[in-house]
């Protein structure tokens, strides 16, 4: 559910921008430290750091297909010890292992790290180049670009976070803050785990004396703009599934069709079991005694109304493809529904013969493929528990709720020293950044916000990259576009956001 299963913060950022200075990639926080030694070492080192990111796309971590966990997480551990971590370790859950890393620089601040090292499945025909290979691209109007597998999701930010610390250390530059560095391998998969690795009591004890936690990332668009989200919602991932031997009615196996007219069918089952969870036009969540979504604050209305005027609700619409918001709501009202309103979505449905054609039969099977998007206020464990409820109230107790992954949603404030720090950085580069409540998407945020941590947690990092999940994905190395960082640019932003911090 990363920012990858997530709606893209570049289409946030496009449904709701402000028209903002153009950025230099080359730039500098006005008041940072002179950095032309770091900024010479980024240059001396491009090609090995351009290297170790195709390297490591070369190594692709899937939890969904349990592929090299332990491999993935080894490799991790490794690259953090090559950039300068003092104490790496390899934490084991009970699912795929996560890692600990420690960089001690005797700094009075000290910054906590989120990765992942996990990436999404890929079918390799329909990619334009291999998907492991790294190969570099030219794209028209952006510039040279790694394609690959994790490229901007999330191995691009995080390897130019990893070069970062590369180029200070050969530059003779002491970190000015200290690092804590969590990674975790099931990202994809919902982080089913994390809490395992954040709670461990050495990893715990770390995190607690950081200034907050944050998520590498690439910030920009091409038209410049930089969205700097406050939160995200939380999701509950799950598959409702409807048989003939858990309800004890309907076939245990796959029948002929014409059978329908004496023998129940699992999967009208299910249709109506989900008709009960939403209203008739599929906007309003009906869940019995489902936890109740807090309203939006002033604060957060204000970003909204402040920002929708700014952009253009027919680009919008083009770029996802519809013509109409819920309900024909105004743009604005319609952005303050993106972020304050839950939702339950069915992502797929699966029952019986999919394939070319007719089959007359009768499923024995039928799988809804469901998330529900949860606001600040709400919890995973009570959506979870209100739909077990409801269901086995409205008579669809045989329906087995099979939760695969998620988490709680996750909610940090703007006068926080790791958003200002962020909204420096930007400032001095002559941006003025979009300030927005949260992410409709979802990440693990929640485990560092929510008790006992109770810290900071958001993304920062400049670059350019798309097709997160999706084919093609890449993640921009040298830049033809004024507005947009190359790598060097990318992990030059990340020493400058250790400086602001140390302030």
């Amino acid at each position: 559910m990363s920012l990858h299963r997530l709606v893209s913060r570049r289409n946030l950022a496009l449904a709701s921008t402000f028209a903002l200075a153009s950025l230099s990639p080359l730039s500098f926080a006005a008041d940072a430290p002179d950095l032309a030694p770091v900024r010479a070492q980024l240059a001396a080192q491009h090609d090995a750091n351009v290297q170790r990111l195709r390297d490591w796309i070369a190594l692709p971590s899937i939890a969904a297909e349990n592929l090299n966990p332990q491999e993935g997480a080894e490799y991790m551990a490794q690259l953090l010890r090559d950039a300068g971590f003092d104490h790496t370790e390899i934490i084991p859950t009970d699912g795929k292992p996560g890692v600990f890393a420690t960089l001690d620089a005797g700094a009075p601040k000290t910054l906590g790290v989120y990765f992942m090292y996990d990436v999404k499945q890929y079918d390799p025909a329909e990619w334009s180049s291999p998907p492991l290979a790294g190969e570099l691209v030219d794209k028209p109007g952006i510039g040279k670009v790694m394609m690959g597998r994790g490229a901007v999701n999330q191995k691009g930010p995080e390897m130019a976070f990893l070069s970062a610390l590369h180029a200070m250390r050969a530059a003779g530059r002491k970190l000015p803050v200290n690092l804590v560095l969590v990674a975790e391998g099931e990202e994809e998969i919902g982080s089913v785990h994390i809490s395992q690795i954040v709670r461990t009591p050495r990893v715990q004890a770390a995190l607690a004396k950081t200034e907050g936690v944050f998520m590498p990332s690439a910030m920009q668009d091409l038209d410049g703009i930089i969205t700097v989200s406050l939160g995200a919602k939380g999701i509950v991932e799950l598959e409702l599934i409807a048989s003939g031997e858990a309800w004890g009615r309907g076939p245990s196996k796959d029948i002929h069709s014409s059978l329908k007219a004496m023998v129940d069918s699992p999967a009208w089952r299910l249709v109506k079991a989900l008709g009960t969870l939403v209203s008739e036009d599929g906007n309003t969540i009906t869940i019995d005694n489902y936890p109740v979504a807090p309203p939006i604050s002033a604060e957060h209305r204000a970003m909204v109304l402040a920002a929708s005027p700014q952009s253009s609700d027919a680009e919008a619409k083009k770029t996802f493809g519809v013509q109409h918001w819920i309900d024909d709501l105004p743009y604005a009202q319609a952005q303050e529904r993106l972020v304050s309103q839950p939702t339950v979505n069915i992502e797929g449905l699966v029952g019986g013969y999919t394939g070319a054609g007719g089959k007359t039969v009768l499923p024995h099977r039928a799988v809804a493929k469901i998330d529900m998007r949860l606001v600040p206020g709400m919890k995973f464990d009570d959506a979870v528990a209100a739909l077990k409820a409801h269901l086995a109230k409205r008579g669809y107790g045989d329906i087995e709720v099979k939760v695969t992954g998620g988490y709680n949603p996750t909610q940090t404030a703007a006068n926080t020293a790791l958003i200002q720090s962020a909204l420096a950085v930007l400032r001095g580069r002559g941006i003025e950044p979009l300030l927005w409540p949260r992410n409709a998407g979802s990440y693990p945020g929640f485990v560092f916000t929510d008790p006992p941590l109770s810290l900071p947690s958001g993304h920062f990092g400049l670059g350019y990259g798309t097709g997160a999940h999706a084919p093609n994905e890449f993640f921009l190395i040298e830049s033809a576009n004024k507005n947009l960082d190359g790598f060097d640019g990318a992990a030059l932003s990340y020493v400058e956001y250790f400086y602001e911090l140390a302030k």
